[in-house]
C-alpha cells in the first residue's frame, strides 16, 4: 500500500478476518521499531509469515521472501513505474494484482491491448447507496447542518482542507460555531505530522473518539471508514480530477 494509514487499515482487517484460521499476518512499515522489523524480515525469509501487509518498505533490498506467489497492488495508481518494475523481479512466476479506482494509462493500455487481465467491480457492496454530490458556494450555515445532520444520526465527517499552514485555523473557525447539538469533537490529520500520531488519530476516528476529521488530501489513499457519511471540500476547483474522483470514494 502507498501509505502507513493504509497499510495499518489492511493489517488490522487481515487479522481480524484470518484470526480462526493458522495464518500469520504481519505488517512492514517504518513505524515499526528497528528490532521489531529485523525479526520480521528474518521471519520473511524463512517461510513463517503467510501474508506481509506493507508500505514501499516491502522493496528495500534487506527483504527476501522464501516463497513469493501472490503481490496485492493497492491503489496502483500511487506507484511510479519503477517501483512496479523492482517487484516483477522479485520473482518471474508472480502472479500480480493491481488495484485502482483510477487506473493509470499505462495499465489500461496493458489491458485493452489484451496484454494483461483485467476485471471491473461495477456492483456496489450491499446496502451501499449512491454519493450524493452538491457543488456550492461557501457558507458557515451549509457547513453547520452538514456536521449537525451527520452527527445526529450517529455517522461522523471529513471536513477536507488541502492547506496545512491553515488546517489549526479552520479547526478554531469550526469549533466556535454556534453549535446546535452538543459541541462535536475534531480532528487534524495531514501528511507533515509524525507518523505514530497520524495513525493514532486515525485510530481515535475509526473508534468514534473524534467526529470530524479535518484533512488534506492524505485520505484519498483507500481509507475505509464506512461510518463517515458526510464529506466536505473545501476549495473543491484546487483539486484534480482523479484526485476528486479518490476522495469522493471515501464515503
Amino acid at each position: 500500500c502507498p501509505t502507513t494509514i493504509l497499510a495499518n487499515q489492511h493489517f488490522q482487517n487481515f487479522k481480524k478476518r484470518l484470526e480462526n484460521f493458522p495464518i500469520r499476518v504481519e505488517i512492514l512499515s517504518r513505524l515499526q521499531p528497528k528490532k521489531k522489523q529485523k525479526e520480521i524480515i528474518k521471519d520473511l525469509k524463512e517461510g513463517k509469515i503467510d501474508i506481509l501487509v506493507g508500505t514501499h518498505r516491502i522493496l528495500s533490498s534487506d527483504v527476501e521472501f522464501k516463497n513469493l506467489g501472490i503481490l496485492v497492488i493497492d491503489d496502483e495508481h500511487r506507484f511510479g513505474v519503477r517501483e512496479k518494475e523492482k517487484l516483477k523481479k522479485l520473482r518471474s512466476s508472480l502472479d500480480v494484482l493491481s488495484l485502482s479506482a483510477t487506473p493509470i494509462p499505462r495499465t489500461l493500455y496493458l489491458a485493452l491491448s489484451g496484454l494483461r487481465e483485467i476485471s471491473l467491480i461495477q456492483t456496489p457492496p450491499e446496502g451501499r447507496l449512491p454519493v450524493k454530490t452538491f457543488i456550492l458556494p461557501f457558507s458557515e450555515k451549509i457547513i453547520k447542518e452538514a456536521i449537525e445532520n451527520e452527527i445526529e444520526r450517529q455517522g461522523q465527517v471529513y471536513y477536507l482542507h488541502n492547506r496545512i499552514e491553515t488546517i489549526g485555523v479552520v479547526k478554531k473557525f469550526l469549533e466556535s460555531l454556534n453549535w446546535k447539538i452538543t459541541q462535536p469533537k475534531f480532528g487534524i490529520a495531514h501528511g507533515k505530522m509524525p507518523e505514530k500520531e497520524l495513525v493514532k488519530v486515525m485510530e481515535d476516528f475509526q473508534n468514534k473518539r473524534i467526529d470530524v476529521l479535518i484533512a488534506t488530501t492524505i485520505i484519498e489513499n483507500g481509507l475505509d471508514l464506512p461510518n463517515v457519511n458526510t464529506l466536505i471540500v473545501a476549495d473543491a476547483t484546487k483539486l484534480g480530477l482523479a484526485e476528486a474522483y479518490q476522495i469522493r470514494g471515501r464515503v
